[in-house]
């Protein structure tokens, strides 16, 4: 006797956050309702409650998707094996990812994490959101262990400026303004990570 097959999922979760994503990047966090979401994947509401507990819950993971994908390729380039070369790549690398992923740079760098609940984070999340948050000091600290031969709050708050708060804030006005990012960008970042790390002591 032949078993049914079973039916393959139309919408899958992949979908259904990519289009959260894209939503949230043109209209912000309030325009991505369920209802709009569900158009923009031609679901109905019903198959996006069925994967997400709520509005909530799918926007924060929109969030964290967004945010683990960019720490991941940005300390990985921060774990090269030259620590002056891999900060100088780390920091490159803002302006390079916003290039090639404009949505995800628009909904990391124009919002504040709790712009995407509207009811405070299930537990399960705000306990992900925590790791990512660890992630990023054990990281800052590890890599100025390495390129300073030491660490403390000076030496952190330093290097914290030249790989991650000056490449921000180099892209961000042209990442709200939806242009794209010009090519002097890279150089003040570079030119900036060199001044800034150079009060360091450490040679290039």
């Amino acid at each position: 006797m032949l078993l049914p097959v079973p039916r393959a999922a139309k919408f899958d979760e992949d979908q259904i956050v990519a289009a959260a994503g894209r939503l949230i990047a043109t209209r912000g966090p309030s325009g991505a309702t369920i209802g709009a979401i569900a158009r923009a994947v031609r679901a109905p509401t019903g198959s996006i409650y069925h994967r997400f507990d709520s509005r909530d819950v799918l926007l924060a993971e929109v969030w964290l998707r967004a945010a683990a994908a960019f720490q991941d390729a940005f300390f990985a380039r921060l774990a090269g094996p030259v620590p002056w070369q891999a900060g100088l790549a780390a920091a490159l690398h803002m302006a390079q990812r916003a290039r090639q992923h404009p949505d995800e740079a628009r909904l990391l760098l124009l919002h504040r994490r709790d712009d995407f609940v509207d009811r405070g984070w299930p537990p399960a999340m705000r306990r992900r959101a925590q790791r990512l948050g660890r992630q990023i000091e054990t990281e800052l600290r590890a890599f100025t262990r390495r390129l300073c031969g030491r660490e403390d709050p000076r030496k952190v708050r330093v290097v914290a400026y030249a790989v991650v708060e000056a490449p921000f804030a180099a892209i961000r006005r042209h990442v709200a303004a939806r242009e794209s990012l010009p090519p002097y960008v890279d150089v003040l970042i570079r030119t900036t990570y060199e001044a800034v790390i150079g009060l360091l002591g450490v040679p290039d």
